[in-house]
């Protein structure tokens, strides 16, 4: 998004030199009245124009009958109305050349077709010359000029509190929620808008006009869903550019995505692995803790910058051994490690007068509460070269006496080295003084934990255009058969065992194959992706009359599984030796994000142990060998407990070449190599089971077919 384009949706959103509330009511108590009452609170520096054809006076206000009555074109209007009058108003909008609008009704897509129809009317009215916010949207509030354009209760308490943090949500109550939340705790806000339906303007378009904002400093997202994931990638690549950081809480972690897939992949890449797997390549640290959207900004503010190992040194400093014991327990659940103070370190912090024992946390006990013994602690720990982040869990000082920790801490806010808090009792005056130096605080040390793991897994932004699908990934597809699978992703660099097809009736003939006994036998249906579940594979057939038997057990299987189906081919393949692993490789494309690629743990019970990593496709080889150190079940590949290495290197090349699918075959919707063994470091990878569901190839020929994936930027 060019910066003209920006600031012609920024200045008018956050910054109106005049607004228009339309369906302004009489009422203060009425949601539609609130507005009203909230800027004049806020101390608006513009100028406000009340609506309401029914009366002359809104609240004391002079009530205008319409927008084309006002004397002057506002920059942005709220309409608070029903949807049919809301259309009205946003072509009157249009007509007027008002730059931004924000609608309050609901009633538009999210009720069926006719609400669909609905909200067609209202983009049509819009007439690509007003920006719409909205429809379902609670608002927009610019904390900093008064902008109160909201009827959410939440904000007619005064003094919203300042800061950096823009936060944009897809659920109207959320911001609200947020601004309650942090109230008297040191955290602010540079703007708050409800996205609601993004009939218009999506989240990510949104955020991205707002980055060149020097009072923003920081970005909490609140999403629903993925919807427009190509703004929200822009966004992504453009706030890694301006250096400043986002996170991210997600809803949705459900199993709907899965439904479109006939993989063992869709179910292992189902909407919230899809989610994660664009949310890491946006840069983003997604956050699973609700207080820890409010709270992981001042975080990641302090990492942005600097070097973040993956594998940070948590150290543990505390007045309280109860609270730090908490802390370090749900810093280990997601994965931190804690690092001990070290014998050397043990011995300084003495000479500097904080004693403590030589344990996993620098406990300085209830007599260590004091300014002079917490300085020389952080002091001589932030100095120690030891750490990457220092937790420091204060005791009921926090709440009765800040003076004493809470004051040495925050004066060491600016180290190097960051700190970070959590008072054990609830002390709000001690998180104000915290957060206001730079010290970011947390209410609870499930959210500490949760930010500080998220902050430290947060990658640099890799995100790159989004092909999203432009018609549903069922229309117009069809499954290819193992045989067609198999040819199809060989052409990928993947290697595949060697395999006949033979036709029922050359099975009662002579038949020479063209390698050794034993062999497995399977059918060769594209009408059956799942061969194992429909009893369609024998293996170990020692030779040709066990060949004939297993082909005649597969016919009958088929037909108990599914009456009417012809079984007239089966696949023989050579037993291949056992390797020392098995891992699925899957690519699918995904409905709101597009392609990804995705490893587990192979064979029938795949998804049973759901041990899977997934990346937006294609990768390179560095991002191979990262998803295959995620996966556990793969960890027998380096040398476990005396095993041999696997070939970590093939299976990271396979990987890649399954990946690149989504630049090599965009007609491809899912393919899969389930199991493809795994052998010896050197020896290589052997694919031993293929399923590819693309659109047909007379659809690409079509307009539906060549606009099944598109790339879609704005």
């Amino acid at each position: 998004m060019q910066k003209d384009r920006r600031a012609a949706i920024a200045q008018p959103l956050l910054a109106p030199r005049s607004v228009a509330i339309v369906g302004a009511s009489d009422d203060p108590s009425k949601p539609t009245g609130r507005p009203q009452q909230f800027l004049a609170r806020a101390g608006y520096r513009g100028t406000a124009y009340f609506v309401n054809p029914k009366r002359d006076t809104v609240q004391g206000e002079k009530a205008w009958p319409s927008l084309s009555s006002l004397p002057e074109v506002p920059d942005h209007v709220y309409i608070m109305t029903g949807a049919e009058t809301a259309i009205d108003v946003v072509e009157e909008c249009a007509r007027l050349g008002v730059p931004v609008a924000t609608v309050l009704a609901s009633g538009f897509a999210e009720d069926g077709p006719a609400g669909r129809e609905r909200e067609d009317r209202l983009r049509a009215a819009a007439a690509g010359r007003v920006r719409l916010v909205g429809p379902s949207s609670l608002g927009v509030v610019n904390p900093r000029n008064g902008v109160m354009l909201t009827g959410n209760a939440a904000f007619g308490e005064p003094d919203i509190p300042q800061g950096g943090v823009f936060v944009a949500s897809q659920s109207g109550s959320v911001i609200g929620s947020l601004v309650s939340r942090a109230r008297g705790r040191g955290i602010g806000f540079a703007g708050l808008v409800s996205t609601g339906g993004e009939a218009d303007l999506s989240l990510g378009e949104i955020c991205e006009a707002t980055l060149d904002d020097p009072g923003i400093t920081s970005y909490a997202l609140f999403l629903e869903s993925l919807r427009h994931s190509p703004e929200l990638a822009s966004f992504a690549r453009a706030a890694a550019r301006a250096g400043k950081p986002v996170a991210v809480y997600k809803l949705g972690r459900s199993d709907e995505a899965a439904a479109l897939a006939v993989s063992h992949t869709g179910a292992l890449a189902g909407a919230d692995s899809e989610a994660d797997a664009f949310l890491r390549a946006c840069g983003f640290a997604r956050v699973s803790n609700f207080e820890s959207l409010l709270e992981a900004p001042g975080l990641l503010r302090r990492l942005d910058g600097g070097d973040r190992p993956r594998s940070p040194r948590v150290g543990v400093v505390t007045t309280t051994g109860g609270g730090a014991a908490i802390m370090v327990d749900q810093l280990a659940v997601r994965g931190l490690s804690i690092t001990a103070p070290s014998a050397g370190l043990v011995a300084a912090m003495a000479a500097a007068g904080a004693v403590i024992p030589h344990s996993l946390i620098a406990d300085l006990g209830l007599a260590g509460a004091r300014h002079d013994v917490v300085t020389a602690a952080l002091a001589t720990m932030q100095d120690s070269g030891e750490f990457d982040l220092i937790v420091f869990v204060i005791g009921s000082s926090a709440r009765l006496n800040p003076e004493l920790a809470v004051q040495a801490i925050a004066e060491r806010g600016d180290h190097r080295v960051p700190i970070v808090a959590f008072a054990l009792p609830e002390a709000p005056d001690a998180a104000n003084l915290l957060n206001s130096s730079g010290v970011p605080a947390f209410r609870t040390p499930e959210s500490c934990a949760d930010v500080v793991a998220s902050a430290f897994a947060r990658l640099p932004a890799t995100i790159g255009e989004i092909r999203v699908p432009a018609t549903g990934l069922d229309v117009g597809a069809e499954v290819l058969d193992e045989l067609a699978s198999a040819g199809l992703l060989a052409a990928q660099g993947i290697e595949f065992a060697p395999s006949v097809a033979l036709t029922v009736s050359e099975l009662d003939g002579e038949i020479t194959l063209p390698f050794s006994y034993p062999v497995a036998v399977k059918i060769l249906s594209e009408e059956i992706p799942h061969k194992s579940d429909a009893g369609g594979v024998v293996l170990g057939v020692a030779d040709v009359d066990e060949l004939r038997a297993a082909a005649r057990t597969i016919a009958g299987n088929i037909e108990r599984h599914h009456p009417g189906l012809v079984a007239d081919r089966v696949l023989v393949q050579p037993m291949a030796p056992k390797g020392l692993a098995e891992a699925l490789i899957g690519y699918r494309v995904g409905p709101e994000v597009g392609p990804m690629v995705v490893l587990s743990t192979g064979g029938v019970l795949a998804e049973l142990f759901a041990d899977s990593s997934v990346r937006l496709a294609p990768i390179d080889l560095p991002t191979a060998r990262d998803m295959i150190a995620e996966v556990k079940g793969l960890a027998v590949l380096t040398g476990y407990r005396g095993l041999p290495d696997g070939d970590v290197e093939a299976l990271a090349r396979a990987l890649v070449g399954i990946s690149r699918l989504a630049v090599d075959a965009p007609d491809v919707i899912e393919a899969e190599v389930n199991p493809l063994s795994i052998r010896a470091a050197g020896a290589g990878v052997t694919a031993l089971d293929a399923l590819v569901r693309r659109h047909r190839a007379s659809d690409t020929n079509t307009p539906e077919g060549a606009s099944a994936l598109a790339v879609a930027t704005r």
